[in-house]
């Protein structure tokens, strides 16, 4: 499933960008599998884009992947889409996603800018990050930030960060680009509907009884996580 999942991405990224757009690789690294473009090196590469024919932009794509709670379907464990100014060591900006996070929110924004203003919000308080942020003597800085964006489920993908790019800076791209992407994103977003599903059936069955859809409830009930538990409703 992995390699599918690198096929993918692959498929994504050279239907967007062009056929230089390197190759993804699924690659065992013990309790989990990475997805990402790997060089020559065997080390993990970015992918290069350009503005008006030349490179100005690189994006670091990097999945990791495990199995779900029920042990049925490939999960994303960790995902991190970083986007840097040409050959600047420090990204612009970082759409991050942790499986297990809540608290920062599993998915999340972090941009790297500075703002006076920011910068003394996140030292104002006496307690919780702000004050962990004074005990390690630390500059306080926007990055710290972590923005949350749709929760676990309605989370951000490549797809949203390639259309963000074209939308924004007018990226380099394939004449079918728009076709690609509009391709992937519906698959994208049916496959975390699926997954929202399963993570509230009654509700699903409520909409669906209202469309009209006869739906019964399983003859052999199956076991199901406490609320606590299940990623639709964390924050």
């Amino acid at each position: 499933m992995a390699m599918e999942f690198a096929d993918k991405l692959t498929a994504l990224t050279r239907g967007v960008l062009g056929e230089d757009s390197p190759r993804f690789h699924a690659v065992n690294t013990g309790s989990r599998i990475r997805v990402s473009p790997i060089s020559e090196a065997e080390r993990v590469s970015r992918i290069p884009i350009s503005i008006a024919g030349r490179s100005r932009l690189s994006l670091l794509a990097c999945y990791y992947c495990c199995w779900d709670n029920a042990s049925m379907f490939s999960a994303t464990d960790q995902a991190d889409l970083k986007l840097f100014y040409d050959k600047v060591p420090d990204p612009l900006i970082r759409f991050e996603y942790v499986r297990r996070s809540e608290d920062p929110p599993g998915a999340h924004i972090q941009v790297h800018a500075h703002r006076d203003e920011m910068a003394y919000l996140l030292r104002l308080a006496d307690s919780g990050r702000p004050k962990q942020g004074l005990r390690r003597d630390r500059l306080p800085r926007l990055a710290e930030m972590h923005l949350p964006v749709g929760g676990h489920r309605m989370r951000p993908s490549l797809e949203d960060v390639l259309l963000f790019l074209k939308r924004e800076f007018a990226i380099d791209t394939t004449d079918n680009w728009r076709t690609v992407i509009v391709e992937h994103l519906t698959d994208w977003r049916l496959t975390q509907l699926k997954s929202a599903v399963r993570d509230a059936p009654e509700a699903a069955a409520e909409v669906l009884r209202l469309l009209g859809y006869t739906v019964e409830p399983p003859k052999v009930g199956t076991q199901r996580q406490p609320r606590e538990s299940v990623k639709l409703f964390w924050p």
